[in-house]
């Protein structure tokens, strides 16, 4: 049975490794990666915003179905809801797979609600260990209300002064040794939270006090330290790699590297503009890398368009596990194109978003894009900037294109009306990127 490792970045950037034009050398483990498997160019996050795009990768489905990703993105104010998070009777890919007779585990971040009601023990895994929340310090572990977040199937737990990419890691490594050692498949779900802020390395050595009591940072960071974080969660992912191969699982196992949405401050989106929070490519395309040595030919590039939900009916369909027919999955397979990469075929991908009435369409070369009243049409082969808007060339495919994205829109159902969109900082704290 083919094994199954999916790590997530946390905020970075599409172009902040090397393999996708980096422009500083911070990422030789992942560029190693892609060298021996696939790299996709086009790749997009389910949504700009992390825990939505979570609730979409864990089901399969866009996350619009679910009460919990309405929030732009979920905050501790939820902690002890039992309305906004994943439902432990839906379906999931871990859940799924567990079914099957896979092991299971989250090491990282879970960001789809908070106990008693909701958790990753409820919804599949086997064994969790790290935060529940978003964002995380990465020596004291406290999250944005100072309240200390990491737990170990389900019972809070103290690593202080443990750096988290290096905890994670850490724990990645040993699930892969114990599975290497009782020979049992297994999902490995890695969920890092670097390289998201606040902006804390290896070499800071403890936690930061003053960064504790508001891990946003706001005021601290820079591009070096950036680097530096990315130059760490390299190295982890290289361990787990090393890990897989030593244990001799590594020709079998289907690794597949993404990040949960575009870049934030710091990051390098080259040639996108926007990040996180925006519909624009900066916020929805990002690095995505898969390595399956007995299928994916080494050193290959695919243009298909694939977007995070892909991944849940790709790692059923190699594990042999059927979705649940009462929740069909949104998600296209990639097996094909895996193994033959000019394998690409036509597809729809969809987003929308509270935050400023954002609603885009992607459709072979062309994006349908609208920012409230505003709306935009774009040739991506030729303008992957998004900067020359083609809506008056070209009327007939924006009218297409928006009632096409409208049919789709309301078979979704209504945002919520008290859904909250959050955006960490404006431009009173920074200027526009």
């Amino acid at each position: 049975m083919t094994n199954l490792v999916f790590i997530l970045a946390d905020d970075l950037g599409y172009a902040d490794l090397g393999c996708y034009g980096g422009r500083v050398p911070i990422s030789p483990r992942l560029d190693k990666l892609a060298a021996q498997g696939m790299r996709f160019n086009n790749a997009y996050s389910n949504s700009p915003v992390c825990s939505p795009t979570r609730f979409a990768l864990i089901t399969g489905r866009y996350q619009y179905r679910l009460r919990g990703a309405a929030e732009e993105p979920m905050t501790g104010r939820f902690r002890g809801s039992s309305e906004v998070g994943l439902p432990p009777a839906h379906p999931t890919l871990p859940s799924l797979l567990q079914g099957a007779g896979y092991r299971t585990a989250l090491v990282g971040k879970w960001h789809l609600g908070y106990p008693p009601h909701f958790g990753p023990l409820m919804s599949g895994y086997e064994s969790h260990l790290g935060p529940l929340s978003g964002g995380v310090s990465y020596f004291s572990h406290v999250d944005r209300a100072g309240k200390h977040d990491l737990m170990n199937n389900g019972e809070e737990i103290h690593r202080d002064g443990t750096y988290m990419t290096d905890l994670l890691s850490d724990e990645a490594v040993k699930v892969i040794e114990q599975r290497a050692a009782d020979k049992q498949p297994f999902l490995l779900s890695l969920h890092y939270t670097a390289p998201h802020w606040p902006w804390e390395t290896r070499a800071q050595g403890g936690a930061n006090p003053q960064t504790d009591a508001d891990i946003r940072h706001l005021d601290g960071g820079s591009i070096h330290t950036y680097h530096q974080m990315i130059r760490e969660l390299d190295e982890g992912i290289g361990r787990v790699v090393d890990a897989l191969d030593a244990g001799g699982l590594g020709e079998d196992t289907l690794i597949v590297f993404t990040s949960d949405n575009g870049g934030e401050r710091f990051s390098d989106n080259w040639p996108l503009v926007g990040g996180k929070m925006d519909l624009t490519e900066g916020g929805i395309r990002v690095p995505c890398i898969v390595r399956w040595p007995c299928v994916v030919p080494a050193g290959s590039v695919s243009e298909q368009h694939v977007i995070t939900m892909d991944w849940t009916r790709t790692m059923l369909e190699a594990a042999g596990v059927a979705p649940h027919a009462d929740y069909p999955l949104d998600g296209a397979s990639m097996m094909d194109v895996l193994a033959r990469p000019e394998a690409d075929f036509a597809r729809e991908l969809f987003w929308r978003m509270k935050h400023e009435d954002q609603r885009a369409l992607r459709d072979g070369n062309w994006k349908y894009l609208a920012i409230g009243p505003n709306e935009y049409l774009f040739d991506l082969s030729k303008d992957e900037r998004e900067r020359a808007n083609q809506a008056r060339r070209e009327p007939e495919r924006l009218a297409r294109m928006r009632a096409r994205h409208a049919e789709w829109n309301a078979s979704m159902g209504p945002i919520p009306a008290e859904a909250r969109s959050e955006n960490v900082y404006t431009l009173v704290d920074m200027p526009a990127r």
